[in-house]
């Protein structure tokens, strides 16, 4: 039986993902309403985090090195319309970079997922231990049509 390609693979593996989130934090710290949220942090610091991240989250090697989401976000008054404008560039980079709808879709709606963690709200999305992962997506059926990229 032929098991799928994980979607880190479909997108391109580990040569895709540095490209894809070096560009990616390129258009985040160069937009007026994201570039503070990264003021007194290592730019190079949190692409290494991300690239991990995506690394994990799209299916390929199990290993983040970095503290968990909510610790990371909480406290510096990220809102939804930030998270939006994040989504936004992302799907512009994964645009640019050539992948597929399906896998744009899917990359998003798993980044989506995390939405709860990042902006801070209540009742959002369990985060499950490593014993737990079947799938590292605890919610995903979570599809926000607020969160999707407006590319075009």
């Amino acid at each position: 039986m032929h098991q799928k390609p994980s979607l880190f693979q479909r997108i391109g593996g580990e040569q895709a993902i540095g490209p894809l989130v070096d560009e990616f934090y390129e258009r985040i710290i160069n937009d007026e309403n994201l570039a503070p949220f990264f003021k007194n942090s290592s730019v190079d610091h949190i692409r290494t985090m991300q690239r991990e991240f995506l690394t994990v989250a799209l299916g390929g090697d199990p290993v983040y090195s970095g503290r968990p989401l909510a610790h990371v976000h909480h406290g510096r008054g990220i809102k939804p319309s930030h998270f939006q404008l994040f989504v936004d560039h992302l799907g512009k980079v994964l645009e640019a970079h050539g992948i597929a709808e399906e896998e744009m879709v899917e990359v998003i709606e798993h980044v989506n997922t995390y939405v709860d963690e990042i902006v801070g709200s209540s009742g959002g999305c369990r985060r499950l231990n490593t014993s737990e992962r079947q799938s590292i997506f605890p919610c995903p059926s979570f599809t926000d049509p607020m969160l999707t990229p407006r590319l075009r």
